[in-house]
């Protein structure tokens, strides 16, 4: 079976509906079912945890560095501006990660507002 083999109006979206549910929610459910098994303090949890630090950390870099749709429109210190200012709110109010978010959003939007 491949995309293209079926000429029914629904093939798509059910082909896409199995590929998407195969590729990720399998995994998400074993690791939960292996992940109950472990001690918060091993050290493959550390590597997991360490792992998707690292690819959050570097997906906010690529946004900041290589901009798309709005985001585009906005200046390169801007947008370094509203990330470190963002991070502080974060710090200094307890490590909410809202009040960063919304910190970091309001930054943007007022830069993009007033044409930074």
């Amino acid at each position: 079976m491949s995309y293209f083999s079926n000429g029914a109006w629904w093939w798509p979206y059910l082909f896409i509906l199995v590929a998407g549910f195969a590729a990720t929610d399998v995994w998400r459910f074993l690791g939960v079912y292996l992940g109950g098994k472990l001690s918060e303090d091993s050290d493959l949890l550390v590597l997991v945890r360490t792992m998707a630090t690292a690819l959050v950390a570097a997906v906010i870099g690529n946004l900041i560095v290589f901009p798309g749709g709005a985001l585009a429109h906005t200046s390169f210190g801007l947008r370094i501006v509203a990330a470190a200012l963002g991070f502080v709110a974060y710090l200094a109010s307890g490590k909410r990660m809202v009040v960063g978010i919304v910190t970091a959003e309001l930054l943007l939007l007022s830069g993009l507002y007033l044409n930074f």
